[in-house]
């Protein structure tokens, strides 16, 4: 760890020392206090830039909401999106599990009743450069974007943040994402645990939470393939051919011929439903969005990565974002910009996507790493989700061989079935009924109830 990072947590250990009950007072210049259309509410919410890498502008925006109430008392989360190349603020914040939604004109905001903010105070952050408002000013900065690299600049992050809102320096850490950020989690995670050897850079890192995560690259795709049959997607005779024909632990497998054709074949049904949800309508209409009803298919069939596949779970809700975002006046109170130049923004930034050349092909190896270390893992799976579907999330946790501790059983919310969960020796997994890719949006109040459960580190309520 280099020198300046160390002196710049060293200060802010000296420093949460001497006003650690005033968390918010050098976050004073970030303090939203007049974006657009925004509920009333009681609590204190942020915005804005830290530099991770002075010598090459290296920008990472965030936005921080306090808890509603208590926030003192309350755990810090940093939650992230993936993509990669997609935005935390845009997909999390607003659309998932902040205060604040965008509404369906893409011109304002509504409360959001089951807003996570409730239980934690809740981080989001735009990472990598390229994402959302994310920016460096050295072009050859986007030549390196991958997971080390995503990594080390949301872990500069974190330290730098905090001498903003010292008080949060001691504060127990969770963090959470959903889809790619399977890898971005599990990743950081592993950097703090690494550098927390070194006590001036010691983070309080308690748990990880990871909704539809890839995983295991291998076994992610059979997951996909196997989903695609078990749901009528696709016909026996695909599954079929690429049974024989596809092993996705194989470097070589998209050598294979009938392999590829029926791996397109696969893709080829899904442009057709939202294979992050699919049994909900597809975006389509006169609207912003019904250029891209389709789903984005990118294949990379390289040495060292998965095939991928880019798109959002909801192509109107994604567009109403870019509505809000694109707004100068909500870009001023955000203080991205001086209210007279306008920043562009997009929700997904399709060229980090194809040029993402570093991924981990498994984050299990670290999954390991965590459990030994003591540190919480819960793992959850909306069930209608065919992207990253819950077979391949079983598969992956399978190849753990961990003990199971309480076997699979229904969890329940409102007296209802919520899903199923089954607890392992160091790794929870869980279920949800009828929920897409992105959980939350499906099932608020139930996501909601499980997120408390989580931070409590309480098995889901297993009785009506």
């Amino acid at each position: 760890m280099d020198f300046g990072l160390k002196l710049t947590v060293f200060l802010t250990s000296a420093f949460v020392s001497t006003i650690s009950s005033v968390h918010h007072v050098l976050g004073n210049d970030d303090l939203v206090t007049n974006l657009p259309g925004q509920p009333a509410v009681d609590f204190h919410h942020y915005a804005g830039y830290v530099t991770v890498n002075e010598k090459n502008g290296r920008t990472l925006f965030y936005w921080f909401y306090e808890a509603m109430s208590h926030p003192d008392d309350k755990p810090l989360v940093l939650w992230l999106n993936g993509g990669p190349g997609c935005s935390s603020v845009g997909y999390g914040a607003t659309q998932e599990i902040g205060p604040f939604i965008v509404d369906t004109d893409g011109q304002g905001i509504k409360f959001n009743n089951f807003s996570w903010n409730k239980e934690a105070n809740m981080l989001f952050l735009e990472s990598p450069i390229g994402v959302g408002f994310s920016y460096s000013n050295t072009s050859t900065d986007y030549d390196h974007l991958g997971d080390e690299f995503t990594a080390h600049d949301a872990y500069t992050f974190l330290h730098k943040w905090f001498l903003k809102f010292p008080s949060y320096r001691t504060r127990n850490l969770y963090i959470a994402g959903e889809s790619y950020a399977g890898k971005y989690v599990p990743e950081l995670a592993e950097l703090v645990h690494d550098n927390n050897k070194d006590p001036s850079l010691h983070i309080e890192l308690k748990g990880i939470l990871l909704g539809n995560p890839e995983t295991y690259d291998a076994e992610d795709w059979r997951g996909l393939v196997d989903y695609a049959w078990s749901h009528a997607v696709v016909s026996d005779e695909t599954h079929k051919i690429i049974s024989e024909s596809c092993d996705f632990n194989s470097n070589d497998t998209w050598g294979n011929e009938d392999c590829c054709k029926a791996v397109d074949e696969v893709l080829k049904q899904y442009k057709e439903i939202d294979i992050f949800s699919l049994y909900t309508p597809v975006c389509i209409g006169d609207t912003a969005g019904s250029d891209h009803k389709s789903l984005q298919v990118m294949m990379k069939r390289t040495s060292n990565m998965m095939p991928r596949i880019l798109g959002g779970f909801d192509p109107c809700l994604d567009d109403y974002a870019k509505a809000f975002y694109n707004r100068l006046d909500v870009q001023k109170a955000l203080h991205v910009s001086d209210g007279h130049y306008l920043r562009n923004w997009s929700i997904c930034n399709k060229k980090i996507f194809d040029d993402w050349a570093d991924s981990k092909p498994s984050v299990l190896p670290i999954y390991k790493k965590l459990i030994v270390a003591g540190v919480r893992i819960w793992v959850y799976s909306g069930d209608t989700d065919g992207r990253v579907p819950v077979l391949s999330t079983r598969y992956s946790i399978n190849t753990l061989g961990l003990p199971i501790t309480k076997a699979w059983r229904p969890w329940y919310h409102k007296k209802q079935v919520s899903g199923w969960f089954q607890e392992y020796k160091g790794l929870t997994f869980a279920t949800f009924r009828g929920a897409g890719h992105a959980v939350p949006c499906f099932k608020p109040s139930s996501s909601l109830a499980f997120f408390s459960a989580f931070l409590l580190g309480e098995s889901p309520p297993s009785s009506r």
